[in-house]
């Protein structure tokens, strides 16, 4: 089925209010130029979201979204930040287990699993990823780590699964320049779909991004594979005319 392609930035732990703001105008004013012929998303710093809730306000080209989200409802756990929390900033889009999240915070499949649950119960959509380290290629092993990654998501969230977005990061290809082949991000895609169309008769409608170093230069080409729905941007995120670029790709 037809679906519209989805280009997502993620600010990370970058830029200051003022350039956030100027980000978000270069780029509004850019798509105001030229309406997306895709959905767009800025997921931006926990203490940006109410900020970014008044930029995006009185405008639909543009979805604010988040980058990580708590497992838990509410609590004492400190620090932490619960789905209602993020809803009630008007968040659209929630990334969940990106792999600096796994990497440097010890998140568990498990845990992905339960916050994607979280998020879906808040009616965020979640951007679930999943992505194999160098070691983990080298070894012969992409398909097996993201299908493992994938399928505890699956596990908990089966009967809603359509309402995730998946994101194909290679951590190999995560702030390095290099990136996989077309050919190379789409073979991964295209076993994704097939465990997804495993796990659900409407998989074909769940979009899959591809996130590790695209680019303005290598957009076109990785966006034209067919099971690579959108992008999930790291670094050309924080350059409006570089961001603008990609979204112009994704048709």
């Amino acid at each position: 089925m037809s679906k519209s392609k989805l280009i997502a930035g993620n600010w990370k732990m970058n830029a200051s209010l003022e350039g956030s703001a100027a980000l978000v105008r270069g780029v509004l004013d850019g798509l105001a130029q030229a309406q997306p012929a895709c959905d767009v998303a800025m997921c931006a710093p926990a203490p940006y979201l109410a900020a970014l809730q008044g930029w995006l306000a009185g405008q639909s080209a543009v979805q604010p979204g988040a980058q990580d989200v708590s497992a838990h409802a509410s609590g004492a756990y400190t620090g932490e930040v619960s789905a209602d929390m993020l809803r009630d900033f008007g968040v659209r889009y929630c990334i969940v287990g990106h792999s600096e999240r796994r990497q440097y915070h010890g998140e568990t499949d498990e845990l992905v699993a339960a916050k994607t649950q979280r998020a879906l119960a808040a009616g965020i959509t979640p951007i679930v990823c999943v992505g194999e380290t160098l070691a983990e290629r080298d070894g012969g092993h992409t398909e097996e780590v993201v299908r493992r990654q994938l399928a505890a998501v699956i596990h908990v969230n089966g009967h809603c699964i359509t309402e995730v977005v998946v994101a194909y990061e290679p951590v190999w290809a995560i702030g390095t320049g290099k990136t996989a082949t077309p050919e190379l991000a789409q073979q991964v895609h295209a076993a994704l779909r097939a465990q997804l169309r495993a796990a659900s008769d409407h998989a074909d409608r769940i979009r899959l991004l591809y996130g590790g170093s695209m680019n303005a230069a290598n957009a076109a080409s990785l966006l034209s594979q067919p099971d690579i729905d959108g992008g999930l941007i790291g670094g050309a995120s924080l350059k409006a005319a570089d961001f603008l670029a990609i979204v112009a790709a994704a048709r």
